[in-house]
């Protein structure tokens, strides 16, 4: 039995359901749309590149959430869901991780996206552990501030590794599924990192130290 661990955005998904959710906000006509749609867009490129301030990212994209009621937010994520992510969801990814279920591993998906968008996700993939960063919550409503240590980059691996001490669990027989070079970090603590449908900085790092490269488009 092994640990199992899937990045979400770009790698089970054929997307990224953070940048997406932002877009799907302007579809709806809930943020300013030119403004809105400029500033997502320019984190999703510092993020693609590897130096995001996870912070600032977060103080952005957590202020919508702010602004609407848990059961108002429910509502839209349901349609956000059946418009945006299901069809994001491939055959590859799937079979990969009905792959791993079938053989009894423990299964996690360990994200830098906020567990509100996220969590739904992983239910969709039978999944029920889930590491993501976590939304401050205050009188029943999301703030715009990271509860705890955002998942991201080295915060990644913190978190990760306080979830293995509360389950009792070690990285012995690890193998980690990731797009992205923000996922180097833990790529490069697990016992198996798997490169998949690597960035360009990725795929010359997996080249160089001889991955698993493979494709789940």
């Amino acid at each position: 039995m092994a640990l199992v661990l899937f990045d979400l955005d770009n790698t089970l998904l054929g997307g990224d359901s953070d940048h997406e959710w932002g877009n799907f906000l302007v579809k709806k006509g809930l943020v300013d749309g030119p403004s809105y749609t400029a500033a997502n867009d320019a984190f999703y490129e510092k993020y693609k590149a590897g130096c995001l301030d996870i912070v600032e990212y977060s103080a952005f994209s957590f202020t919508p959430l702010s602004q609407h009621s848990m059961a108002e937010l429910q509502v839209l994520h349901a349609e956000f869901m059946e418009s945006v992510i299901r069809p994001m969801v491939g055959k590859k990814a799937k079979l990969l991780v009905e792959k791993h279920r079938r053989k009894g591993d423990i299964l996690v998906i360990i994200t830098a996206t906020n567990s509100f968008v996220t969590k739904p996700i992983a239910e969709l993939f039978g999944i029920d552990n889930l590491i993501a960063t976590e939304v401050q919550v205050e009188n029943g409503r999301f703030v715009n501030k990271i509860d705890g240590i955002p998942c991201y980059q080295e915060g990644k691996v913190e978190r990760l590794q306080d979830w293995l001490l509360s389950n009792r669990l070690t990285l012995e027989n690890s193998v980690f599924y990731s797009d992205s070079i923000n996922d180097l970090p833990l790529l490069e603590t697990v016992a198996s990192p798997v490169a998949v449908d690597p960035d360009h900085k990725l795929k010359e790092i997996a080249n160089q130290r001889g991955w698993k490269i493979m494709s789940l488009l």
